[in-house]
């Protein structure tokens, strides 16, 4: 095993996976100076990444509208509004926009219906405080917000104490919130609020600005019903749009190197599949349906 070397300005010398640049400064293919190292949970490639968007009317032909194609490191979530200035620059703007967990966040369910009239619908992260998952423990959706006193209310009716409207270390507004240690110290509720060893240490809330804490509350709650998640279900159609795209297309494999001819690649690519699509629906090819496995088609229904 070769060990890594110590750096010395002008030389070539290995380096560890700790002392690595990000993926989006350093080189990951000699071939292709664009190609970028990305991942998606277990699958990890070298390339690009392409963001298909399609019309989904039920009784209407199925088109592609708008192909984003980037490098490989950067977010889903980044993409959204490049997407959404696209769509608007065609007219081609929908009035809901049905999108996988990973394009969505609080601001961006806000801005987008404020900037582009789009209605974002997607799936958003869940409370994972340790609150959230104990029965009956305090998260942050059991605290009443009164956004023009500003204060809070937690459950047992004790007000805050403190309201400090803060950026955090990724450039994200927000509003720092604590309560009196005295009122925390003496609850004897603070079992399911707090878990400091420190009896003294008082509950703290770290609150978004009012619009995104509001919708981010409205929506964790709705996407718990069947409503929301049948309504969800037509996203579903896009995953057919790139199985299509990588089974017939080869979507998946870049044919050349740099992003500028790659990013062509992929809205040729989707020309194709739009004439497909166009030449099935005048003949009278309904939609295909999704595939149901052998094992599946087993259970009695």
């Amino acid at each position: 095993m070769l060990k890594p070397l110590k750096h010395e300005p002008g030389k070539l010398c290995w380096r560890n996976a700790a002392d690595l640049p990000p993926a989006g400064q350093h080189f990951d293919s000699p071939y292709d100076t664009d190609a970028r190292y990305g991942n998606k949970r277990t699958q990890t490639w070298t390339g690009y990444k392409v963001h298909i968007t399609e019309t989904c009317d039920a009784n209407d032909v199925h088109l592609i509208t708008n192909v984003e194609t980037t490098q490989a490191h950067l977010s889903d979530v980044d993409q959204t509004q490049p997407i959404h200035l696209s769509l608007e620059a065609k007219g081609l703007s929908p009035k809901e926009h049905i999108v996988d967990a990973g394009y969505v966040d609080s601001e961006l369910l806000v801005k987008s219906k404020i900037d582009f009239d789009i209605e974002l619908i997607g799936p958003v992260r869940p409370n994972v405080s340790w609150q959230a998952k104990t029965p009956g423990g305090y998260d942050i959706s059991k605290f009443t917000v009164d956004w023009s006193a500003k204060t809070v209310t937690c459950p047992q009716g004790q007000k805050s104490t403190t309201w400090t409207p803060a950026i955090d270390n990724w450039g994200n507004s927000g509003i720092n919130v604590k309560f009196p240690s005295k009122v925390c110290r003496r609850c004897d509720f603070r079992h399911l609020c707090i878990k400091s060893k420190n009896e003294s240490e008082p509950r703290k809330l770290r609150l978004r600005p009012q619009e995104e804490h509001q919708i981010l509350q409205t929506i964790r709650k709705q996407q718990e019903t069947d409503e929301w998640k049948e309504r969800y279900n037509t996203r579903a159609g896009v995953e057919g749009t790139l199985s299509q795209g990588i089974n017939a297309f080869g979507l998946r494999q870049a044919r050349y190197r740099n992003l500028p001819k790659v990013r062509l690649q992929h809205q040729i690519t989707s020309v194709a599949i739009n004439v497909v699509r166009m030449v099935s629906w005048l003949n009278g090819i309904p939609h295909a349906t999704t595939r149901t496995s052998r094992f599946a088609a087993l259970a009695v229904t």
